[in-house]
């Protein structure tokens, strides 16, 4: 339940907002509507223009209440990542989620947060300070303080291949490969667990197969087996690998 509402028109004024007890920020709302606290305050970003879009050198830079929907919509979305993005939540969601309450939220199925793993997107996180995290520690950590920025690679290539029961469906299992000149592979997995597992960051592509099939071998669930994401995700990892572009 929200027992206050702020709007602050600073970045500052938000952080010290935030620093206090039982506060939560406010993006787009699709966390706080399923808060399992009993009373919170919300702190609405809004006005922080937090929501921006650019390039910059050889990185996308994303404003942190920037939308699924606003993302995929623009034309510097790789279009590889506009299917992973889809995926992640239906039309309704996407006009509200935050590209940043996303990460927030996500698990292993999260197919948004598979494809920044991938990618080796950068995650900045203020709080007394700025600090830049890679999507993988802040998955695995959850660095205390507010995102203002996501930046993801543009010289990179991308793929992003799927398999679920219904085109709609949240995969059972999703891959997802970047790939850069300089001949670094990031092969991530997604579709099982509590975070996407990075199966492969290494210089040469070769043995993405056999990777994403050792990363699997006990990604038992209630959806799959192992043995059967073992065996689709060293399909997928192969088609990645011929399609990426």
């Amino acid at each position: 339940m929200i027992t206050a509402y702020h709007r602050p028109q600073t970045l500052d004024e938000a952080l010290e907002l935030l620093s206090r007890p039982n506060t939560q920020p406010l993006g787009g709302g699709t966390l706080l509507s399923h808060a399992n606290i009993d009373s919170v305050e919300a702190v609405d970003l809004q006005s922080l223009n937090l929501d921006s879009i650019a390039r910059k050198g050889n990185d996308l830079e994303l404003g942190a209440t920037l939308t699924l929907q606003g993302f995929l919509e623009s034309a510097d979305c790789p279009e590889a990542l506009k299917a992973a993005i889809k995926l992640e939540a239906p039309i309704n969601i996407r006009n509200m989620a935050t590209i940043a309450g996303t990460l927030v939220a996500a698990d292993g199925r999260s197919t948004f947060a598979t494809a920044l793993l991938a990618m080796d997107a950068k995650i900045t996180v203020v709080s007394e300070q700025s600090s830049v995290f890679s999507v993988g520690e802040f998955l695995l950590t959850h660095p205390r303080g507010l995102i203002t920025q996501i930046a993801i690679p543009l010289n990179a290539k991308f793929a992003f291949e799927y398999v679920s029961k219904t085109p709609s469906d949240t995969p059972l299992v999703c891959v997802a490969l970047a790939q850069w000149n300089s001949g670094r592979a990031r092969l991530a997995l997604g579709g099982y667990g509590k975070t996407p597992l990075l199966a492969m960051d290494g210089t040469e592509a070769d043995g993405l197969d056999a990777a994403a099939r050792n990363a699997y071998h006990e990604a038992n669930d209630e959806w799959a087996s192992a043995e059967y994401r073992m065996d689709v995700a060293a399909t997928l990892a192969k088609r990645c690998l011929a399609g990426a572009a």
